[in-house]
């Protein structure tokens, strides 16, 4: 679809600055969509007020009790909601259960010890907050832009202060859908009429396809901004206590690339290689972020879960001695400078492997995390690999030894006894309710329950 004029010329205000203006003065951006019976959606360009040019001050230490915490994901319904609400025929009967299976978890939650849960607010293209840039989740009611007649996001934040728990606004920032299935792509030509319509409507000249799902493209300024604009608009209307992205970056895989060429033809002049070009966008966007969410609310916490490994030692000197997928080099992420730059308030890597996993040794990641967090204020929390707990496995036989207690418990004293990690997080919530983890939960709640 043709972007329409009006688009082409606000997105004028954005690209006139020079190269040095756009990454040091970033504007956060605030994209409100109308539509009515006769004309289609305009995406209209708002700047809210300009952010620092450099970034703003540390903020220093201010949680002072351990993070444990849990991933509540919602792509794909894989924790919340539960898919049997969906397909009730009472919008009330499907609001009372999905608000009652969440505030099951909560209590669940609080009384295993958990403080912290990272709710997947933005799984793909669509919210589970009332938002003017983006439709309505389809995970809520089965069809995206339908208005669940309640707001899920302020739910969670109410019910979670009320237990003493915080909640971080998990965003997945530039996936669009979970494939690209013609039942899809219909779905979401069907949003035209909607205000606010999806951003494939909307934007189609941003929409690529990467590892078999629709994803924005990173190297387009103006989708930074608009990704930007929609972690603005959470920060900015409701009391969310942090905020996260997850390590979809550049996601691709082998079979399935992400075709940037014309996009690097046209903003990769200066840069020696497609990846440095790659890796200086993924910097913009945590930069410009982090700066507008420090500008809007200092008090909110930033940060970015990424893969494991940084970099393997045998890349480079400063890397981990470590044979894993690589953030910096796979998914064009140099986590390492973020934190170095004091751009995060926190990272949560993602140690999914045990002690005894050679080419990613949780006792080895762990160290090297902890001494690049040392020079900085920023915060370490490290993702724990829940989901193999109790599942049998060739190369990680430790997590069906005992249950996967003594392997669990390893890594907790490890990150409850080493200097510099502040925290751990289990990926995923709805792993605690599986059979195979009964044994790792009861010990959860003996360690950390109330």
């Amino acid at each position: 679809m043709k972007v329409p004029e009006f688009i082409i010329a606000s997105s004028r205000i954005l690209t006139s600055a020079t190269p040095a203006k756009q990454s040091g003065a970033l504007v956060a951006m605030a994209l409100l969509l109308a539509s009515c019976s006769s004309t289609p959606p305009k995406s209209l360009v708002t700047p809210l007020p300009t952010v620092a040019k450099q970034p703003l001050a540390p903020k220093g230490e201010q949680n002072k009790e351990p993070v444990r915490g849990v991933w509540l994901a919602t792509v794909s319904r894989l924790d919340w909601p539960p898919v049997s609400s969906v397909n009730v025929s009472s919008p009330a009967l499907r609001i009372s259960q999905q608000k009652k299976s969440l505030t099951d978890k909560l209590d669940n939650l609080k009384s295993l010890g958990i403080n912290t849960v990272f709710f997947q607010v933005k799984p793909d293209g669509t919210a589970l907050w009332q938002s003017k840039i983006l439709p309505w989740s389809d995970m809520l009611t089965g069809t995206i832009g339908e208005n669940p007649g309640y707001d899920p996001l302020a739910f969670m934040l109410d019910e979670a202060h009320k237990r003493g728990m915080k909640v971080h606004a998990w965003f997945n920032p530039y996936r669009v859908t979970v494939n690209t299935k013609p039942s899809t792509i219909a779905e979401l030509n069907r949003t035209l009429s909607l205000s606010p319509a999806s951003v494939y409507v909307l934007h189609r000249d941003w929409i690529r396809t990467a590892g078999d799902r629709l994803v924005l493209d990173p190297g387009i300024p103006e989708a930074r901004d608009w990704i930007t604009s929609i972690v603005a608009e959470v920060v900015a209307h409701y009391p969310v206590d942090g905020v996260q992205f997850d390590d979809y970056f550049y996601a691709e895989t082998p079979g399935s690339a992400l075709d940037d060429s014309m996009t690097f033809r046209k903003y990769g002049q200066g840069f020696s290689s497609k990846a440095d070009w790659r890796r200086h966008n993924t910097q913009l966007l945590i930069e410009q972020v982090s700066r507008t969410v420090r500008q809007l609310k200092p008090g909110v916490e930033f940060g970015v879960s990424p893969a494991g490994v940084w970099r393997n030692l045998s890349f480079d000197p400063a890397g981990s001695d470590t044979r894993g997928a690589a953030a910096y080099d796979e998914a064009y992420a140099d986590t390492r400078l973020w934190v170095k730059q004091g751009l995060l308030d926190y990272i949560a890597p993602q140690l999914y492997w045990p002690f005894s996993r050679k080419a990613a040794r949780y006792d080895v990641l762990a160290k090297w995390w902890a001494d690049v967090v040392k020079p900085n204020n920023t915060r370490l929390y490290i993702g724990i690999a829940l989901y193999k707990v109790g599942e049998p496995s060739k190369n990680e036989p430790e997590w069906t030894t005992s249950g996967g207690v003594p392997e669990l418990k390893k890594q907790l004293d490890m990150n409850e006894s080493l200097p510099g990690i502040s925290g751990t997080i289990l990926f995923r919530e709805n792993y605690l309710n599986q059979p195979q983890t009964q044994d790792a939960v009861r010990y959860l709640r003996s360690r950390w329950g109330h």
